[in-house]
């Protein structure tokens, strides 16, 4: 019998819709919040209210793609956590909703596992290999850095993790530093093509084991910046380029140097890239080069799976399901910084 799993993620400023039939994904609908770029960050009641907006269009075009009827869906997964309260609940109160007029069982997921194995998602006509458990996961985004060592889907340690700022803060914090338009990552990313990586020196934090920091690094950065901008004004526009490359290069090598290290230690041979960061284009390329020259199989999603997305909550959900776990109508969201 087809399985149809449709999955709903609505954590923070994307509201995404995902259907997966057995195992293949065949539609992924997401629909970005622009209205945040004015405030420099996302605003969380006016994230709520996009996402109210959002997700029944969202909804509609995802099974219109799919070629399928509401009738059609035989499970629905959501996140549950963590993430911005207003946001999870629209997206909860939803899957709920549809879920109960279909008579039809929910799954809640984890976002932070989620992205763990956008990886395995498959596509139509595209069988990619995938990695083997257990593997090593270096998971990036604006609001975590972790290491963990997956053993299995319901078998996840966590090795090591950032002790204040999330890398993907960093890059936005420095983009606001140097000017640059919400959000940040991805503008950094982008001048650091034209700069050189080696131009400006940014001290790596010390911080023991399979820790990371990045505060200290991004107070770097506006230090250097605030005494040049005082010998001349016109700094950052003349060096943003150098900026950018370098102080993308520092972050870089922070990760990759702190996974590997952990990849060695516990033995682990395949390394799965994931989060919104897993986007970088040096961070990817990097993980390529060093997997190839160490022996290391490197998985990375491709760059439409690795930013918030209903396909990775789709996945987990079928997988959840097919080992016989579902979701009672009282469960509640937990949001960012709050542990099952």
């Amino acid at each position: 019998m087809t399985l149809i799993v449709m999955g709903i993620e609505s954590s923070c400023d994307e509201t995404s819709v995902a259907i997966m039939k057995d195992d293949t994904l065949i539609s992924n609908v997401t629909a970005t919040q622009e209205v945040h770029a004015s405030y420099g960050g996302v605003v969380p009641e006016l994230a709520s209210r996009a996402h109210a907006q959002n997700i029944i269009p969202v909804i509609h075009t995802s099974l219109k793609y799919a070629n399928l009827q509401k009738k059609d869906v035989n499970v629905v997964a959501f996140t549950l956590g963590p993430g911005l309260v207003g946001s999870l609940m629209v997206g909860i109160s939803f899957a709920k909703s549809f879920a109960q007029a279909l008579n039809i069982p929910i799954v809640a997921v984890d976002h932070l596992y989620a992205h763990i194995f956008a990886s395995f998602i498959q596509f139509p006509n595209e069988k990619h290999p995938v990695p083997e458990f257990p593997f090593l996961c270096l998971t990036v985004s604006g609001g975590h850095t972790q290491l963990l060592k997956v053993s299995d889907y319901d078998d996840i340690k966590i090795i090591g993790e950032t002790i204040d700022d999330a890398a993907g803060e960093a890059f936005d914090k420095a983009a606001k530093i140097l000017g640059l338009p919400y959000p940040g990552g991805p503008m950094i990313d982008k001048l650091a093509k034209s700069g050189d990586p080696h131009y400006f020196h940014f001290t790596k934090p010390k911080v023991p084991d399979f820790q990371f920091s990045f505060s200290g690094l991004k107070t770097s950065l506006l230090y250097l910046v605030r005494d040049n901008l005082k010998k001349d004004p016109d700094f950052i526009e003349k060096y943003k380029q150098h900026l950018a490359a370098s102080y993308q290069r520092t972050i870089v090598e922070i990760l990759v140097e702190k996974t590997l290290k952990a990849a060695k230690e516990f033995g682990l041979k395949n390394i799965v890239l994931a989060g919104g960061v897993s986007a970088n284009s040096e961070l990817r390329q990097t993980f390529i080069n060093n997997g190839k020259q160490l022996g290391y199989k490197t998985f990375i999603p491709p760059i439409n799976l690795t930013t918030d997305n209903g396909a990775m909550i789709a996945y987990l959900g079928k997988i959840l399901y097919e080992r016989g776990v579902t979701s009672p109508l009282s469960v509640k969201q937990y949001a960012t910084g709050e542990r099952r």
